[in-house]
């Protein structure tokens, strides 16, 4: 029986998904070694404290503090620290080493992928990175293997499940944001600091990665128009329940034409609704889900847990394995697929539907005049309800206008916004949102 080579792994970070990795590849040795063709062994696990409390009891002689002398002598690195720094300057040592690198860290990706992918492909190694988009769930390969002979126009997802949580929450129980985001946090699904997630910089990250791949091209952070969900209310969740919709913070990147003919991709994060028969808006609690378009595939939604220390080592693991046996059988590295450069658009450039939600006097001709200034700004409108609420103080009665438009453009929705708070019978302009899949 031919002896079985030894490929070293080092291992940079031991948290949540970090200490899973860990026991995967020490309790699943040999069944990994008979997928692999090699054995792989966990050679260090560089921590920034040796002693600190883990879930995933591990040999104490694998920690290290010294990240630097464990990258040197490994064949394969595997990054989960988090942070741009000193997570970059070790992975472009690995890869200057020679190893190939798994990593799970979108902010960095998102922020300075490029220089890591040109690192890799001039050293001839993998850079492996599945895990950084929506954790257990298979949609970097689908998108750039499986689809690889497609044209992809358009990519949903709902790639943060902290968000999902909480909107879901707000929606089933008409629970308050503070009140939902306070649930999240004590169930783990949300950090002492939820800035990344509910202001939509954990999803815009994402967001990058995906329109990547998709489109062929290199997006980072400033081409993503960003807006979390801060400011979505339960009078929001609880009008859009009522006309149909559900409210979900989505990572969106399809192909458009501009107004000037520009043909390009718009890459955006933002609260948007969706009809309630739309396969993401049956996507709850912490769970993650991307619905892609192609041409000729036509819709495909792929869907999981987008979060939590197995179900995302299990992605970081399949990295790994596929890195393994590209040593192991040799060949040339994956490499990254861009092919050419397709322009970012700006939000102006989106086309869709949007939900206002108006305060308005409850006086005759209020619908009447709201829907001329619509018409004059060539925003239509399909759905208008209104509801009638008194002020317990001061006995006024005012009206609570609930607006669908059919398409149109970011930009007359603004002009039409802003035309409309200046009536003297609007007493706020409540919500503005998006519309999809209608």
């Amino acid at each position: 029986m031919t002896e079985l080579r030894t490929l070293k792994v080092a291992l940079l970070g031991c948290g949540n998904v970090g200490a899973q990795v860990a026991r995967i590849l020490i309790e699943d040795a040999e069944a990994l070694a008979a997928r692999t063709g090699a054995r792989l062994e966990l050679t260090g696990i560089a921590v920034r404290t040796i002693d600190a409390p883990r879930d995933v009891e591990l040999p104490r002689e694998l920690f290290t503090t010294d990240a630097d002398t464990l990258v040197k002598d490994a064949d394969l690195v595997i990054e989960l620290m988090g942070g741009i720094e000193p997570a970059r300057t070790l992975i472009l040592a690995a890869i200057e080493n020679g190893a190939s690198v798994v990593t799970g860290n979108k902010a960095l990706l998102a922020q300075d992928g490029p220089t890591l992918y040109e690192a890799a492909d001039k050293a001839g190694v993998q850079l492996s990175y599945e895990a950084a988009v929506a954790g257990a769930i298979p949609i970097l390969r689908p998108i750039r293997d499986s689809l690889s002979g497609d044209r992809i126009t358009r990519v949903l997802g709902i790639v943060n499940g902290t968000t999902n949580f909480i909107l879901d929450q707000m929606d089933s129980t008409g629970a308050q944001f503070a009140d939902a985001l306070a649930e999240a946090q004590r169930l783990g699904y949300a950090e002492a600091d939820p800035t990344a997630d509910v202001g939509g910089l954990d999803a815009a990250a994402k967001a990058t990665i995906l329109a990547s791949l998709s489109f062929h091209t290199r997006f980072d952070l400033e081409n993503v128009h960003c807006e979390g969900i801060t400011e979505v209310s339960a009078s929001d969740i609880a009008a859009a329940k009522d006309a149909g919709f559900v409210i979900k913070l989505l990572a969106i990147a399809e192909k458009l034409t501009a107004a000037d003919g520009t043909e390009g991709v718009s890459v955006r994060v933002h609260p948007t609704l969706l009809p309630r028969e739309h396969p993401l808006a049956a996507v709850h609690g912490a769970f993650n889900a991307v619905f892609i378009e192609a041409e000729n595939a036509g819709e495909l939604m792929f869907y999981g847990q987008g979060a939590g220390g197995t179900p995302t080592a299990s992605a970081v693991v399949g990295d790994l394995v596929s890195a393994a046996r590209r040593i192991v059988l040799g060949g040339p590295a994956q490499t990254e697929t861009t092919i050419g450069h397709v322009p970012a658009l700006p939000i102006d450039a989106v086309n869709t539907s949007y939900y206002i939600g108006l305060d308005v006097a409850d006086q005759p001709g209020v619908l009447a005049r709201i829907a001329q200034l619509f018409a004059e700004h060539g925003v239509s409108i399909e759905i208008m309800r209104q509801t009638i609420h008194r002020d317990a103080d001061s006995n006024v009665e005012s009206a609570e206008l609930r607006i669908v438009t059919h398409r149109a453009t970011e930009a007359a929705l603004a002009a039409t916004v802003q035309a409309v708070k200046g009536l003297d019978v609007i007493n706020s302009v409540t919500s503005v949102l998006r519309v999809e899949g209608v």
